[in-house]
């Protein structure tokens, strides 16, 4: 099997380090093209040391890492408390490792350290959270000759500087690092958003930005509140704790499932105009529908699209929201994913924000399970 992960709960950084490294190795030997270390707040400040441990024994051709405030592993899932995880792959070809940095210019701002052999390729993307342009960054990768990503936003910190990003021998602080898989490599992206549709979709009729004044003809408020009217007492409920709205990303398709919508908060209504203002552009024409969210429709949701797929590796970007504090009990992404890797080389980290592919790009998320999917070349 050419990819293994690893997971420790012990308290000290140097026997947690052996252990994982020594389960890596024996699974893998030394070489492999990419490994990747998730560390939570205990272990946050010997990352460089559990890096520099994992150079010299596994000698990965590309290595990167990230602190997190809960990271998994296998069907495993440590939240706020000491692990160490370690994920690393063969792919019989060299991986490219990335560092991205924003460069402020008179007219915009540009993402420096893209390949510019990135084109119809994987990038697999850390970042922090505070500063780094992610919607930028991605707009470039949705550009003609573009890119998919996947990964997710650093979580160990609260505030500027505090996130350490890895890559190979540096520790970065700000931007973002990476690393861009050979092209070729046979990867499935499945983007869990947690959502459940309610009502029919609709299409906006009239709108300006982020704000949509008509549906279907009518104020989108008052379609809203007929909407919520209308629903089952456990509905209404749900739909009073939070409303959010499904864009449809592929408007050719006839008929609209799981992972045709990218989903987005409703932030707010103004009764006089009977508008609502949701967390994205939406244009006049585009297709939506309301949805809420609950740990049966998270469950759901990630059951059926992992339904069919299978992997022999995969990493797991999942949001700090769900968890326990979604789910009630441990381990609820971790044990879906490793169901279809049988072999168990599951690892991955809880995230301030999860990157991956709604239709033919990639956005930013919230609340999403974010999985890459890797099956042996």
């Amino acid at each position: 099997m050419p990819f293994a992960a690893a997971l420790s709960e012990h308290p000290l950084p140097t026997h947690a380090a052996g252990e994982v490294i020594g389960t890596v190795l024996e699974a893998l030997g030394e070489g492999p093209e990419l490994a990747m270390t998730f560390v939570t707040a205990a272990h946050a400040g010997a990352l460089e040391d559990i890096a520099g441990a994992v150079r010299e024994v596994l000698r990965p051709g590309t290595l990167l890492g990230v602190n997190a405030t809960s990271v998994l592993g296998g069907a495993r899932e440590v939240e706020e408390r000491a692990a160490v995880v370690l994920w690393a792959g063969r792919f019989g070809a060299p991986v490219t490792p990335v560092r991205l940095e924003a460069v402020p210019t008179p007219a915009d701002t540009v993402i420096a350290g893209i390949p510019a052999d990135a084109g119809g390729r994987v990038m697999l993307v850390l970042a922090d959270p505070f500063g780094f342009p992610v919607d930028t960054f991605l707009d470039r990768a949705a550009a003609p000759g573009g890119f998919t990503v996947v990964g997710g936003l650093a979580s160990g910190a609260v505030g500027p500087g505090g996130n350490q990003l890895l890559l190979d021998r540096s520790v970065h602080h700000d931007g973002a690092v990476g690393a861009l898989l050979p092209p070729g490599v046979r990867v499935t992206p499945i983007v869990s958003q947690g959502c459940r549709p309610i009502g029919d979709p609709m299409i906006v009729t009239r709108s300006e930005r982020n704000v949509i004044f008509e549906l279907a003809g009518q104020p989108a408020l008052v379609r809203l509140a007929d909407l919520v009217n209308a629903l089952s007492p456990e509905d209404r409920a749900l739909a009073q704790r939070g409303i959010h709205i499904g864009r449809v990303i592929n408007e050719g398709k006839l008929d609209f499932e799981a992972g045709d919508f990218l989903i987005r908060n409703v932030v707010g209504g103004d009764r006089s105009v009977g508008a609502l203002a949701v967390g994205d552009l939406v244009e006049v024409g585009s297709t939506v529908q309301f949805q809420v969210r609950d740990a049966g429709s998270a469950d759901a949701d990630l059951r059926a699209l992992l339904g069919g797929h299978g992997g022999d590796g995969a990493l797991v970007f999942t949001c700090n929201g769900r968890g326990v504090h979604l789910f009630g009990q441990p381990d609820h992404d971790a044990k879906l994913v490793e169901s279809v890797v049988p072999g168990g080389a599951v690892a991955g980290m809880f995230c301030n924000g999860e990157l991956g592919p709604i239709g033919d790009r990639s956005f930013l998320h919230g609340f999403t399970a974010s999985v890459l999917l890797f099956n042996d070349p």
